[in-house]
C-alpha cells in the first residue's frame, strides 16, 4: 500500500472524507466476538476503512438489514478439478460467496511443471476471485507413477517469488518427511520458514508427531473425528473437507467443540462443475455443518478467520478496518446463501450471477496443449494368468480411500489366433511392461484373467501418456457398476495418466483411443463408440469453455454412464482416484499394483491360492 492510498483510507475512518462505496443498514457478523452488530460498512477502494455510523459515502448501497459476512475462503482446492480454467472456475464459485481460495496447482504441474504453475498464475490474474498458491511438494507425488514433469527443491524455489504464492503445497510424501529422506528432506527445509500443507490420510501416533514436527501445519485428510481431533491437538489446523468424491464433514463434525473450533476451517478439495454450481462451494460446506448442528457463527468462522489465520493471511477473513473489502450480503445465517458478493470493493455477483465486468484471461495456453502421448494400437490389456485369485481395488462410495479385495479370477483360454497377439515374444514384452505381473511362462500365456461383469469385477488399466512409453498397469476394480462398455479418462490423480475400464479389452481400447482423439478428456463408450465426452484440451485437464457448457457435457456424460449400470455418483471422480498411490489402501498406477499402506508394488496375484 503507497502513501497516497493509506491517507485515503485514513481520511475515511476518521470521518472527514466520504467512503467511495458505503454499505449501509447491515447486520455485521463480527467473527472476532461472535456477534452480530447494526452498523455501516465505509469502503476505500478494495480496503475496508471503517465499520460504524455516521460514515457517508459517494456510491450507497443499502443492505435493507440483511447479514453481511466476510467473503469465504476454500483453504484448499484444486482448480482444475473443477475441469474449467481459473476465470471460469471463478464464475463458478464466486456467486456463492467464495472470494478466495488456496490453490495447489499440483494436478497440471504433474503435466506441464513449472510451465504448468506459471500458466495457472498468468489465466487466474485480475480475478474477482483471489486465487493464492501453494507450490506443489510433490510431483510425482512417488516413484511409483510416472509423471509428465519433476519438481526438486531448488525447481520450486525458483517459482517462490511468483504472485500469489504463499508456501509448500500438500506433503503427500509422509515416510520422506517422517524419515527425512533425501530430496524431501532437501524442499522441507527450502520452505520451512513459510507455510507447508499437510496431507496424511490415517497417520497417527509417533508418525505424525514427527510429521508435524518436520513442518506442516494444515490437513485436509482427516476422515474420522479422532483423527481429525489428533491432528488438532499437535497444533494442525484440520480443514473438513466436503469434496465430489470425498464426503468427510460430517464425520468429522462431532471433533469440533467451542474450545477448538479455532483449529478448523473448510476446504473443497476437488469439485465437478454440477456440483459447484448446484451445491455451491464453501457455502455448502457452511449449510452443511450448521444444518447438522454446529452454531452459525463457529461455521462462519471457520469459513472466514480461521482458515485466513491458517495461512498467514491478515488482510482478509473479517469484516474490519484495514481488512480486504470482500463482503457477502445473505439473508439468513441458518441457510446460508449469497445474494450479493463483493470483492475488492467491487460488486462481482448477485443473485448466483457475475454482475459487473470480469476480465478475459489473455494466458498463454501453449506450453499445456498437446499433452496426449499415446499408441493406442500397441496397448495390451491382457493379464496372464498366474494364480486362482486377484486383488482388486475396492471403491467405496464418496470416499477416495479404497479396500483390498479378494476375488476368485474369471480365467479364460486366451485365443492364439488374436490377430492383435499372435507373435507370442510380442506378447511376452507387453507383459513384461507391467510391474504387477511379473513374470510370464510358456504354462500360463495362454490363459488370461478377464472382467466379470456379474460379480462387479472390471479390468482396470492405467496408461503412461505423457512421453509416449507405452507402459500399462493392469488390474481390478470392485465397485464401479459398469454392466456394458466402458469409461476412461485423462484425469488421474496425481500423475494423470489415462485410466480405463471396462467390460472387455476391446471397449477398453476404444475409450483409450476417445480421450487421444480429443487430446484429453473424460468419455464413454459402448460397443466401440463414443456416447458421451467431455473434452479437456489444456494439459488434459480442462476446458477452454465456459463452466456452464463443461457443466452440461458432464451432465450428460454421467448419464450415459448411469445407463451403462454405475450407481455411482460421479464414477469420473472415483476413477480418477484410482490411480493416487498416497492414499490407502489399494491403488494402480501405470508401473503396477500399490500398497499404500506398506508404500510399495504388490503382486496383483494373491500367493498360496
Amino acid at each position: 500500500m503507497n502513501r497516497e492510498t493509506l491517507l485515503h483510507i485514513l481520511a475515511i475512518a476518521r470521518g472527514d472524507a466520504p467512503a467511495d462505496m458505503l454499505l449501509t443498514n447491515a447486520r455485521v457478523v463480527n467473527v472476532f466476538t461472535g456477534e452480530v452488530l447494526d452498523a455501516d460498512v465505509a469502503i476505500a477502494g478494495e480496503t475496508i476503512a471503517a465499520v460504524g455510523t455516521g460514515y457517508t459515502g459517494k456510491t450507497i448501497f443499502d443492505v435493507h438489514g440483511q447479514y453481511l459476512v466476510p467473503g469465504l475462503i476454500d483453504s484448499h482446492v484444486h482448480v482444475e478439478s473443477s475441469m474449467t480454467a481459473p476465470a471460469q472456475f471463478a464464475r463458478a464459485v464466486v456467486p456463492h460467496g467464495v472470494t478466495t481460495v488456496i490453490s495447489d496447482p499440483h494436478e497440471i504441474a504433474n503435466v506441464a511443471g513449472a510451465d504448468g504453475i506459471r500458466y495457472m498464475i498468468a489465466a487466474s490474474e485480475g480475478l474477482p476471485l483471489t486465487i493464492f498458491i501453494n507450490l506443489p511438494s510433490c510431483v510425482p507425488a512417488t516413484h511409483m507413477g510416472t509423471a509428465g514433469a519433476t519438481l526438486n527443491a531448488a525447481n520450486l524455489l525458483a517459482l517462490r517469488d511468483l504472485p500469489r504464492v504463499l508456501g509448500l503445497a500438500e506433503f503427500m510424501n509422509v515416510p520422506g518427511a517422517v524419515m527425512g529422506l533425501p530430496g524431501a528432506l532437501e524442499k522441507i527445509l527450502a520452505f520451512g520458514d513459510g507455510h507447508i500443507d499437510g496431507h496424511a490420510p490415517g497417520v497417527g501416533g509417533p508418525w505424525l508427531q514427527a510429521y508435524v514436527a518436520a513442518g506442516p501445519s494444515t490437513d485436509h485428510e482427516s476422515m474420522t473425528a479422532e483423527e481429525a481431533l489428533e491432528k488438532a491437538r499437535l497444533g494442525m489446523y484440520v480443514l473438513v473437507r466436503e469434496a465430489t468424491a470425498a464426503r468427510n464433514l460430517h464425520a468429522l463434525l462431532p471433533a469440533i467443540t467451542s474450545e477448538n473450533a479455532r483449529r478448523f476451517a473448510f476446504a473443497t478439495d476437488d469439485r465437478h462443475p454440477a456440483d459447484l454450481i448446484e451445491e455451491g462451494s464453501i457455502d455448502h460446506n457452511l449449510r452443511l455443518a450448521i444444518a447438522a448442528g454446529l452454531p452459525p457463527l463457529t461455521a462462519l468462522r471457520m469459513a472466514t478467520l480461521n482458515a485466513a489465520e491458517a495461512f498467514g493471511l491478515k488482510d482478509r477473513g473479517a469484516i474490519a478496518p484495514g481488512r480486504r473489502a470482500d463482503l457477502v450480503v445473505t439473508p439468513s445465517l441458518e441457510d446460508f446463501h449469497a445474494v450479493k458478493v463483493f470483492a475488492g470493493g467491487k460488486l462481482v455477483a448477485e443473485d448466483g450471477h457475475p454482475a459487473g465486468e470480469w476480465p478475459l484471461s489473455t494466458a498463454d495456453e501453449s506450453r499445456v496443449r498437446g499433452s496426449i502421448h499415446v499408441d493406442v494400437e500397441a496397448l495390451s490389456f491382457r493379464i496372464p494368468a498366474k494364480g486362482t485369485h486377484v486383488r482388486a481395488i475396492g471403491v467405496i462410495p464418496d470416499q477416495i480411500v479404497t479396500e483390498e479385495r479378494i476375488f476368485e479370477a474369471k480365467v479364460v483360454s486366451t485365443d492364439t489366433t488374436d490377430k492383435e497377439y499372435t507373435d507370442y515374444e510380442s506378447r511376452i514384452t507387453n507383459y513384461k511392461s507391467v510391474s504387477s505381473v511379473q513374470s510370464v511362462d510358456k504354462e500360463t500365456v495362454d490363459k488370461e484373467a478377464v472382467a466379470d461383469v456379474e460379480r462387479d469385477l472390471l479390468k482396470l488399466a492405467v496408461i503412461e501418456r505423457h512421453n509416449g512409453t507405452g507402459r500399462v498397469g493392469l488390474g481390478f476394480v470392485h465397485g464401479l457398476g459398469l454392466k456394458r462398455g466402458a469409461i476412461a479418462g485423462s484425469v488421474g490423480h496425481d500423475c494423470h495418466n489415462i485410466t480405463v475400464t471396462g467390460v472387455s479389452d476391446a471397449e477398453m481400447r476404444a475409450a483409450v483411443r476417445a480421450v487421444r482423439d480429443l487430446g484429453g478428456g473424460l468419455v464413454a463408450v459402448l460397443d466401440g463408440k463414443v456416447l458421451a465426452a467431455v473434452p479437456l484440451p489444456i494439459a488434459g485437464l480442462m476446458s477452454d469453455q465456459p463452466v456452464e457448457v463443461v457443466r452440461a457435457q458432464m451432465d450428460t456424460l454421467l448419464e450415459r454412464v448411469k445407463e451403462l449400470g454405475s450407481p455411482l455418483h460421479d464414477p469420473f471422480m472415483h476413477l480418477g482416484f484410482l490411480a493416487l498411490e498416497v492414499i490407502p489402501k489399494l491403488k494402480l498406477t501405470d508401473q503396477g499394483l500399490v500398497d499404500v499402506e506398506k508404500f510399495d508394488f504388490v503382486d496383483l496375484w494373491v500367493s498360496g491360492n
